[in-house]
């Protein structure tokens, strides 16, 4: 796999260099950017080079906010995952980014850990939505006449493909199939294999997640666990039931994207889902159950 790219924006020459070294060492390749002017060129001649920006809130001139607000309305660009570097961590500022489109963020100053764990974070969003975009642009002939049927799936790569399938089956197929792949990732890592939100924070600081999802999948205790996908269609509507065999989870604390988890690396994935993919998203029972509804009429 190519390695990832990033364009660094900071009018501070001092953070770019830090960020750079970090980065570099860590196996990105680098632009930077001094100012938001600068940034722009560079998304509007090369955007689809990157993986990712790291984009400073408070610049003179042509600001982060508005940098962003640019990328969010491109039609080219408005998927391009953003972190939002900023001295204030203020829910209220959270909030306000989140609305403008950028649900990583990192405050200054940063630890190394964090910032190879959110860029990392931010970077497999990206690529996943670029792998589900390929799988979806290849059609299997026959998919319109499926109207129920259940899939079950062990392996995160099971998931992505799962999700991808049934995303042909809606007008926006790459916005479902991300948010399908969300819920059905939760459902092994989080249900299946007892993986804690404290752990995968820790586990994708470390540059462990993976392997230790692998050597979960591995245990007798887990190997034989499923995540059942249900698919129910009408003339309206796609339902999608995604069912683990876990304890379940305190899902409530989920639904919404909470201003105090925007600096970690992980646990936004289910508020993304419903707010991008979804006409609705429930939760049923304990949490082991949840329930996407997508309209097919959009």
């Amino acid at each position: 796999m190519p390695k990832a790219t990033l364009l660094l924006v900071d009018d501070e020459p001092f953070n770019l260099e830090i960020l750079s070294e970090h980065l570099s060492d860590a196996g990105y390749e680098i632009e930077t950017a001094v100012d938001g002017e600068h940034a722009w060129d560079w998304l509007t001649r090369a955007g689809d080079r990157f993986d990712a920006v790291l984009l400073d809130r408070m610049m003179p001139g042509l600001n982060g906010m508005e940098v962003l607000k640019r990328l969010k309305a491109h039609p080219q660009l408005q998927n391009l995952p953003v972190i939002l570097q900023t001295a204030i961590g203020s829910a209220d500022g959270v909030r306000e980014g989140m609305e403008a489109g950028a649900y990583y963020y990192l405050t200054k100053p940063f630890e190394r850990d964090m910032l190879l764990a959110i860029v990392a974070a931010a970077v497999a969003q990206h690529r996943a939505r670029r792998a589900v975009k390929q799988a979806a642009a290849h059609p299997i002939e026959g998919l319109g006449f499926l109207y129920e049927g259940e899939f079950r799936v062990v392996r995160l790569d099971e998931a992505q493909r799962v999700a991808a399938l049934l995303g042909r089956l809606c007008p926006k197929p790459e916005r479902v199939a991300l948010g399908l792949t969300e819920l059905i990732v939760n459902g092994i890592e989080h249900g299946n294999l007892d993986l804690g939100y404290a752990d995968k924070k820790a586990l994708m600081q470390s540059g462990t997640w993976r392997d230790e999802i692998e050597r979960r999948l591995s245990l007798p205790e887990y190997s034989r666990k499923q995540v059942r996908v249900k698919v129910v269609r009408t003339m309206d509507t796609l339902r999608i039931e995604v069912i683990d065999e876990g304890e379940g989870f305190d899902w409530q604390r989920y639904i919404e994207f909470d201003p105090n988890r925007a600096f970690d690396p992980n646990g936004r994935g289910i508020s993304m889902a419903r707010a991008m993919s979804f006409a609705s998203l429930e939760y049923r029972g304990n949490g082991n159950t949840a329930v996407a509804t997508i309209l097919l009429s959009e």
